[in-house]
């Protein structure tokens, strides 16, 4: 049974998942607004957040904001209509879990729950306390390689590099299988045999980085009532893992860079120092360039972490691979989900082709267990057992304008020169956006007005 807050303004809504919630076992409170809900958050745990994103005094973005700051951070699903999908994907990359779209359906919403349930439990069980929610390890089943020469290419950097001790940065988009990559290097080097860890620094809060990665003593600092180790400890002889390395606060770039040099680390309250051998493998979906330039991060820890480079393409540029993506993940859900489905048809196979994937393989992955759920027998998934989102993915364009109609023929002219840009910019926002002259929210705001999917 788990502890579960409601985050919801519709009454109707709220009665009915609460009725379902409990017939599962589960213990549900709810909030009609983001307020009443953080102040809930601030007094309880709660085991997960059903969350609305849109709400009448906030959204869920600031909501999730405010969940990142606390040390105890309950896992949150997103809840949304097709109109909010792309956001959706984006709280995804601050924090957030997973979404489901509106109307929500009952058995997708209970996979979600105890897929998101599970991951968390066993998150809890790999960390040494309660105030180190962010390590996970890397799963065997997330990620297929592909045959496209994209696929071999990448395969090659990375048997290229594993046998070294060379750190490495990996580049991509959220969803692309960055954690995958890092653990296929570690398991081709000569450390397999030793500890992988990974941590998630986009969920840590800048307080708790340090103690995250290289441990407290007792007393440290208000709450600290125990010895922690570190994650650097965890990893002694293996590869550390640093997901989304952009987010550590600056005092903490400064902490990582001694340990990198000195091979040793510092827990915090601590006058001693501990050696340490761990190898470093960091990925981010940002520019650490681009954030050293604007002050935001090291140099001199930038160079320090890119010995060797290796960039993961996005889905949409993988069509060859995708075919082998959906069977892979259609046999892996037939497993996991006890159906016995065939294959696709060829409506789904041509909507797949389509679609512009925004979450990558993380998002192919999900769509296809929830279709695998939803489809019964032995037979082809079909177009029904997709969301709503991808059924309508052929209405995304843009309607022709009229040629007497100028502020439609300028709208049409602006989005081809956000489409163009972002090509050139290898669909790099930050990079978009400089050379648009504006900046990435006016991007943002802009790529949603125009129905724009990267």
């Amino acid at each position: 049974m788990a502890k579960i807050l409601l985050i919801e303004d519709d009454p109707t809504f709220v009665v009915t998942l609460d009725g379902y919630l409990g017939k599962l076992g589960h213990q549900v409170d709810s909030s009609a607004r983001a307020q009443a809900g953080m102040d809930k958050i601030e007094k309880e745990d709660f085991d997960l957040i059903l969350l609305d994103y849109r709400l009448p005094d906030a959204t869920g973005a600031d909501v999730l904001e405010f969940i990142n700051q606390k040390s105890k951070k309950p896992p949150v699903i997103i809840m949304t209509s097709f109109s909010d999908l792309q956001t959706a994907v984006k709280l995804m990359r601050l924090g957030a879990k997973d979404y489901i779209t509106k109307p929500v359906n009952p058995e997708e919403l209970k996979m979600r729950m105890d897929d998101v349930l599970e991951k968390s439990a066993a998150k809890s069980q790999n960390t040494v306390s309660d105030d180190a929610p962010t390590t996970r390890r890397a799963s065997e089943d997330d990620f297929v390689m592909g045959e496209s020469s994209i696929a071999k290419r990448l395969q090659e950097m990375i048997s290229l590099v594993a046998p070294t001790h060379l750190t490495t940065i990996i580049l991509g988009e959220s969803g692309t299988g960055k954690e995958i990559v890092a653990r296929t290097i570690h398991a081709e080097s000569k450390r397999s045999g030793k500890p992988f860890v990974a941590v998630d620094c986009g969920a840590l809060t800048d307080e708790l980085s340090a103690s995250e990665l290289f441990g407290h003593v007792q007393g440290a600092y208000t709450g600290a009532t125990s010895d922690k180790r570190g994650q650097f400890l965890e990893a002694n002889g293996g590869t550390l893992f640093l997901d989304e390395v952009g987010n550590l606060a600056y005092e903490v770039q400064v902490k990582l860079l001694r340990a990198l040099q000195e091979q040793e680390i510092q827990p915090l309250g601590s006058t001693k120092t501990t050696k340490v051998d761990v190898r470093i493998v960091t990925a981010t979906n940002e520019s650490l360039q681009e954030m050293v330039e604007a002050g935001k991060f090291r140099e001199d820890l930038y160079h320090r972490l890119n010995e060797f480079k290796i960039e993961v393409p996005p889905l949409r540029e993988r069509h060859i691979d995708l075919k082998r993506f959906m069977e892979f993940f259609r046999e892996n859900a037939n497993a996991e989900l006890g159906r016995e489905t065939t294959g696709f048809s060829d409506s789904v196979t041509e909507i797949f082709k389509k679609y512009s994937w925004p979450g990558n393989i993380r998002e192919l992955k999900n769509v296809i267990r929830r279709a695998v759920l939803l489809t019964t027998g032995e037979r082809d998934i079909s177009i029904d057992a997709l969301p709503a989102e991808m059924k309508n993915v052929h209405d995304t364009s843009t309607p022709a304008a009229s040629e007497y109609d100028l502020k439609a023929q300028q709208a049409n002219s602006e989005r081809e020169t956000i489409l163009k840009t972002l090509e050139e910019a290898r669909y790099n926002k930050s990079r978009a956006a400089r050379m648009l002259n504006i900046d990435r929210k006016t991007l943002y705001l802009k790529m949603e007005k125009y129905n724009i999917e990267i």
